[in-house]
C-alpha cells in the first residue's frame, strides 16, 4: 500500500505545486520573491505559506476522498519538506543570471556546470527551478506516503 499512497501523494503535490504557484500565488509575491533583503523574503515566505496550506488541502482531500490511510505525522514532515525547498527555489526568481554570489539555488547551479546554460539561455532558471521543485516534490511524496 505504501507505494500508493507514495504515488497518490506524488500526484496531489505536484498538481496543488502548480495550482499554487499559478493560481493562488499573488503577483505581488511573485515579483517581489526573489528580491534581495526584507521585502524579497517577506514575499517568499508569504507565497510559501499560500503554497504549503494549498498542499495540505489538496493532500488531506485525497487522503479522505481515496482512503489512503496517510500517517498525519509522515504527512506534515512531507509538507515541510516541500514548503522548505519550494522557499529555497523561489528566492532566486528573478536572479538566475545575477553576477555575484546571488543565491544558494544560483550558487548550486553555477557549481554543479550550469553556468553557461544559465549566461547563454533566459529560460534556463525557470526550468532549473521546476526541475528542483518536482525532484524534492518527489522526496515529499516518499516522506508523505511512507510507513504503515
Amino acid at each position: 500500500m505504501s507505494a500508493a499512497r507514495f504515488a497518490a501523494a506524488y500526484a496531489v503535490l505536484t498538481a496543488s505545486h502548480e495550482v499554487a504557484d499559478y493560481w493562488v500565488q499573488r503577483d505581488a509575491d511573485a515579483v517581489a520573491k526573489g528580491r534581495c533583503g526584507r521585502e524579497g523574503r517577506a514575499a517568499c515566505a508569504k507565497h510559501v505559506a499560500s503554497y504549503a496550506a494549498t498542499q495540505a488541502v489538496a493532500l488531506l482531500a485525497a487522503d479522505r476522498a481515496l482512503r489512503l490511510g496517510l500517517d498525519w505525522r509522515r504527512a506534515a514532515a512531507g509538507l515541510a519538506v516541500s514548503a522548505m525547498t519550494h522557499y529555497v527555489a523561489d528566492r532566486s526568481g528573478g536572479r538566475w543570471q545575477e553576477k555575484g554570489s546571488s543565491t544558494a539555488l544560483v550558487r548550486f547551479a553555477r557549481r554543479t556546470g550550469h553556468e553557461g546554460w544559465l549566461k547563454r539561455d533566459p529560460g534556463a532558471g525557470p526550468l532549473l527551478d521546476q526541475a528542483w521543485h518536482k525532484g524534492w516534490i518527489a522526496v515529499a511524496a516518499v516522506v508523505a506516503g511512507g510507513g504503515r
